[in-house]
């Protein structure tokens, strides 16, 4: 059956699960775009390609099928690639697809011509160059590659004028790959884990996004051992369990040196580097780091490795001498307690810790939660419990400004039905502000809510462990909207507990979008943000 190139991705891609793609139009796209929709794809406008990005990945991370986004040549391309660069590093399956020029424009000097291939290479797992002889062949291929772990972006070209040819071939044969599992000397580890008497876990986003709903809970009720997550681990097991500690690099993880230092072994289980290197915390004790694949790991002889599935993993855990297994269950709690009493010491004033806690008792337990880079992130990151069904996105591995709106508005997408809120510095909202619009036009009552302060706080805390004095982090004086509305969409001013009490009941019964202007005094940061 004859069929054109855009027919026969905008079908491949719907057989594949794809319902959005994302991103800002251009000429050559057109085609695409009207195959999206006969195919029952819609194409979501947005104000910025870097948020059509952003929508891809966390569309990837909450359903589970690969995030489409798209842009246009040059600029277009330039602009979306901090989006990809985010799915590369906090590792969703993504496909970015670009309009490039024709064979014939391809290599001259031509408006908005550079190389797509060249701009994308460092920041995809794979960039290909699509046409009507291998279209068949490169997107089943992209598929497969963009979810291989580490998942991570993929890249396709689509010269100019291609969209219309017929399909020359199709690829009916599924393509292999070899995801070669690499063991590091298996027996010298089952023999540190039978000899390990205070071991302690360190569960990172590897491990978040493999294991099976309580696969590590069922463990940890055979094996008591503490644990100790990364960021975007957080919720891999309940902050109320007798094993979990902290996070690490977040708010107040100083903490967790009483635990990591008694230890007499660190089991790195699906940890990520791409979050925090084990060098900025590892004590001089063995680690055992396992993981889906081969990664580079801290030059020392006591690292050893083992790259395998999760039931490998669990297996080489068998190995534990759970009798003789020491876990201070007390010290645990404690510190988890002290955390918590000292975050719970800030409540007296309105800060982020107080906003926080209103966000905690007023929201509903399956709630969504994104939230931007900055300070704020910090606290959200130690402080925030997930529940048993709630869910907490951000960016780590990418860390980009700017994260937090689009991420909302992709997980109100996916999850209609679930109320989905944004916390955002004053910033990181700046830099995303056009998304607010976005929502708007696809009726998306996502609560923004923007924690204003009127600077960059987390640059300025660094000047200041410096003895700098603040220079180039001061965003504005006085309120950072001075109006009820802002793009056609409600602002609700929040000074204290009781005002945003308010404004959050308000903002979830509104059905619409909404912003909540958060009035916060920063100076928590300054107690509660670790020196890195």
């Amino acid at each position: 059956m004859e069929i054109t190139v855009a027919d026969y991705i905008a079908s491949q891609l719907f057989k594949a699960g794809v319902r959005y793609v994302f991103g800002i139009p251009g000429g050559p796209s057109i085609p695409y775009i009207e195959a999206f929709s006969k195919a029952g794809i819609r194409f979501i406008l947005v104000s910025n390609e870097a948020a059509a990005g952003i929508m891809a990945d966390v569309t990837s991370r909450i359903t589970g099928i690969p995030g489409i986004c798209h842009a246009t040549f040059g600029p277009g391309a330039t602009n979306i690639s901090t989006g990809v660069g985010g799915a590369l590093l906090d590792r969703s399956a993504v496909i970015v697809l670009t309009s490039e020029m024709d064979d014939d424009f391809i290599h001259r000097t031509a408006q908005m011509n550079i190389s797509h291939q060249k701009l994308f290479e460092p920041i995809t797992k794979a960039t290909f160059r699509v046409d009507e002889n291998n279209v068949a062949e490169i997107l089943e291929r992209s598929l497969s590659i963009c979810k291989t772990e580490y998942p991570g972006p993929v890249h396709l070209g689509l010269p100019s004028g291609t969209a219309l040819k017929e399909v020359i071939s199709s690829n009916d044969g599924a393509l292999k790959f070899d995801n070669k599992t690499f063991r590091n000397e298996p027996d010298k580890i089952r023999k540190l884990l039978e000899q390990s008497r205070r071991p302690l876990i360190a569960a990172g986003l590897t491990a978040k996004r493999v294991l099976k709903n309580n696969e590590l809970t069922d463990f940890l009720d055979r094996c008591k051992i503490p644990v100790i997550v990364t960021p975007m681990a957080k919720g891999i097991i309940p902050a109320g369990h007798p094993c979990y500690a902290g996070v690490l690099f977040h708010a107040l993880s100083n903490y967790l040196e009483d635990i990591y230092q008694k230890c007499d072994l660190v089991i790195g289980l699906g940890y990520d580097q791409v979050e925090y290197n084990y060098e900025s915390w590892l004590p001089e004790v063995p680690l055992v780091h396992f993981d889906t694949l081969g990664t580079d790991l801290p030059c020392r002889e006591n690292i050893f490795s083992y790259f395998g599935k999760p039931d490998e993993w669990f297996d080489m855990l068998g190995s534990l001498d759970r009798g003789s297994l020491i876990f201070e269950g007390t010290l645990v709690k404690g510190i988890r307690d002290e955390m918590v009493s000292y975050m719970n010491s800030f409540l007296d004033h309105f800060g982020p810790v107080t906003a926080l806690n209103v966000l905690r008792k007023e929201l509903p337990g399956d709630a969504i939660l994104t939230s931007d880079v900055g300070s704020h992130l910090h606290l959200i990151g130690q402080y925030w419990d997930c529940g048993t069904e709630g869910t907490l996105l951000m960016t780590n591995g990418w860390s980009g400004m700017g994260f937090g709106i689009p991420a909302a508005i992709a997980a109100k997408m996916c999850r209609p039905d679930t109320p989905v809120v944004c916390i955002t510095g004053d910033g990181g909202f700046l830099m995303m502000a056009g998304e607010i619009v976005t929502a708007l036009r696809y009726n998306l009552p996502v609560i923004f809510v923007v924690f204003s302060d009127g600077e960059l706080n987390l640059i300025k805390l660094k000047q200041s462990w410096k003895n700098l004095p603040p220079e180039g982090t001061i965003i504005y004086k006085d309120d950072l909207f001075r109006s009820d509305t802002f793009l056609g969409v409600r602002v609700l001013r929040a000074n204290n507990e009781e005002s945003m009490t308010s404004a959050v009941n308000e903002a979830l019964r509104a059905g619409e979008p909404l912003i909540i202007n958060a009035v916060i005094d920063p100076e928590d940061y300054n107690f509660l943000v670790v020196k890195q």
